[in-house]
């Protein structure tokens, strides 16, 4: 049997990157994926490229940090679908760089509302969901920055927001368990996928060296000999919503081809 047969997944975060590969990947492996993000029409394309027919998958436009836009996004899985099964929050602000000499404040909570808080109102507005299905997952995608700063790039304010969501996953594993919820985080490294390919190329360019010169250098420290792709987070991802991963909670699973281990 499928690993998600019958099961019915909110994805959060759906653009070209790692939330098109969640979604795909719910309904590769037989569940419903209920697609949302800001922008409809990367919604409407990545349903189209992952079920033609429309028949597994249902999208809204919703921006996390409106909680009544995440309050619509969890009741067009139950008008669409009869329930919520599990959610993976991709949805993230990970665009804004530097470190604390430098930073901005402002933009820092704009990371934090989306990052942590946005997580937390999407969580919640599908809670009654998860707990009228008699339990189900909840999966955030957290960062391998959260536990140990890369030298490449300063991204403080998304480590820290990050890291206040893994905070918080044991919280709420403890506080959700009664209701068979479990509380899951998957912490990518660096990751194969559009945002890490992009900083290959435009470094490469940059320094006037060949692409797999930086690869080479992120990967050296890696166990494997290449990284994680964002298929593989996303498959990470859909185990832990799965019933198989039905007595894990409260943990955080690196997927990073060894770079970091503990």
């Amino acid at each position: 049997m499928p690993l998600l047969a019958g099961r019915t997944v909110v994805v959060s975060g759906v653009g070209a990157g790692l939330g098109h590969r969640v979604a795909a990947a719910v309904v590769r492996d037989g569940g419903n994926a209920v697609l949302g993000a800001r922008t409809e029409a990367n919604l409407a394309r990545c349903a189209a490229d992952i079920d033609p027919d429309g028949t597994r998958t249902a999208y809204r436009a919703a921006d996390i940090t409106d909680e009544g836009q995440c309050e619509a996004l969890a009741a067009l899985a139950r008008e669409r679908f009869g329930g919520i099964d599990a959610v993976v929050h991709v949805a993230a602000f990970d665009t804004y760089f530097g470190g604390l000499a430098d930073a901005d404040f402002t933009t820092w909570q704009a990371v934090l509302d989306v990052n942590l808080l946005g997580t937390l109102r999407m969580t919640r507005a599908c809670l009654p969901a998860l707990r009228a299905r008699g339990g189900g997952s909840v999966v955030f995608i957290g960062t391998q920055s959260a536990v140990a700063a890369p030298s490449q790039v300063r991204q403080a304010a998304y480590a820290a927001s990050k890291g206040a969501l893994t905070s918080a996953m044991y919280a709420l594993a403890r506080e959700l368990g009664p209701d068979r919820i479990r509380v899951n985080t998957v912490l990518p490294g660096w990751m194969w996928g559009p945002p890490v390919q992009a900083y290959v190329r435009f470094t490469a360019r940059s320094e006037g060296v060949a692409e797999d010169v930086v690869l080479g250098r992120l990967t050296e420290r890696m166990a494997l000999p290449e990284p994680a792709t964002d298929g593989d987070v996303a498959d990470a991802a859909v185990f832990l919503a799965s019933d198989r991963a039905r007595a894990i909670t409260g943990q955080s699973l690196l997927v990073n081809a060894g770079e970091l281990m503990r």
